[in-house]
């Protein structure tokens, strides 16, 4: 008796000395993501040492038999987070696991923790991955996507009595007073909605034999319409009406100030002083103006020829008196011929004095 009290200690000493195993185990899920964590309170025999955690699993069915004890299937190995993801550990969505999970130095290890685990049951499930809210014919229709598994499947191959749970209200209302619809379709159009309000919609999924809900998804809102109003439509007419005509208004006076610039180029002598325009646009006979930079003028004389008869009849002649009638009659013809000789020369200057006093008012004018 007294040897075996004596093991009992130093078997009591032993395992109190011994590293302590994780506790608080417990899953955060989702759908088809299950992450594995815990807690570990620590102790002085790995004061200074470096704690790590295994982290394996078996089918519940296969840990019933004493063979299989060995076979379990290792997750993380000597991992120093406290959690382990066991999204990609491959399993089956209805089955039921053991989970465990033990600390670990180089020298010493701890006992196992296990936890017992069934996806269908335990793991939560998501609310739809995307809704949709549009407002057509008059009606706000909902399209809404099925929550995606971890390899991106949709949960109703897995859990295929989900439907959605569907609150909406008016915007102007309280939360509280929204209408709900059960649906296990993915195209819903809500009813009951009055014409051109604002309507408001979240979504749930739910699978009440294991009696599961997600959360809500955002909120979605839109506006329903309605038919038309005759005056509306007469106001959008005459309002298309005015803007066609102050487009068509705006075409003609750029398309009309276009022509004016080009004929202005195309045509300078349409600027030009209505004088002037006289000689630029006159014929080949009358003045032109010219074009090059130096004015070229001429001088111009213009002399008028006027024939003159000189012949005097002829008178009968005294026998007395013919030398003195002789020298008359000769000095009237040198008068006669100086007095024609001058009228010339001054009808002559006149003209021209006339000519150039015209010709410069003209010049004068034309500039």
């Amino acid at each position: 008796m007294e040897e075996c009290a004596l093991l009992l200690l130093l078997l009591g000493a032993a395992a109190s000395t011994g590293l302590s195993p994780p506790q608080n185990l417990g899953l955060q899920t989702l759908n088809t993501q299950y992450v594995l964590h815990w807690d570990w309170p620590g102790n002085q025999s790995a004061v200074n040492q470096s704690v790590r955690f295994t982290a394996q699993y078996m089918s519940e069915f296969r840990s019933r038999r004493a063979e299989h004890m060995q076979k379990w299937l290792t997750v993380c190995e000597d991992v120093e987070e406290q959690r382990c993801d066991f999204t990609h550990a491959g399993l089956f969505y209805l089955g039921i696991y053991l989970l465990r999970v033990r600390a670990n130095t180089r020298e010493q290890a701890s006992n196992w923790t296990q936890i017992s685990f069934c996806p269908d049951k335990h793991a939560a499930l998501g609310p739809p991955s995307s809704v949709t809210l549009r407002s057509v014919r008059g009606v706000l229709e909902m399209v809404m996507a099925d929550p995606l598994s971890s390899t991106n499947e949709s949960m109703k191959t897995l859990v295929q009595d989900m439907y959605y749970l569907i609150q909406y209200w008016r915007q102007a209302d309280d939360t509280r007073q929204a209408k709900e619809l059960r649906t296990p379709n993915n195209l819903v159009v809500l009813p009951d909605l009055a014409r051109w309000s604002v309507y408001c919609v979240r979504v749930q999924s739910r699978y009440d034999f294991e009696n599961k809900s997600s959360v809500f998804s955002d909120t979605h809102c839109a506006q329903t319409e309605g038919q038309t109003a005759v005056w509306l439509i007469l106001l959008y007419f005459l309002l298309a009406l005015v803007l066609v005509f102050l487009l068509v208004l705006l075409l003609f006076l750029c398309s009309y100030r276009t022509f004016q610039t080009f004929k202005s180029v195309c045509r300078p002598s349409a600027q030009l002083p209505a004088h002037i325009q006289e000689l630029w646009l006159s014929d080949a006979d009358t003045p032109q103006i010219l074009l090059s930079k130096e004015c070229v003028c001429e001088h111009m004389d213009v002399a008028l020829v006027c024939a003159v008869d000189t012949h005097i009849p002829e008178e009968p002649q005294d026998s007395g008196g013919s030398s003195s009638d002789t020298h008359s009659s000769g000095d009237s013809g040198v008068y006669s011929e100086e007095d024609s000789a001058t009228h010339t020369h001054s009808h002559s200057l006149s003209l021209k004095n006339t000519h150039t006093h015209d010709h410069t008012l003209l010049l004068t004018d034309t500039l």
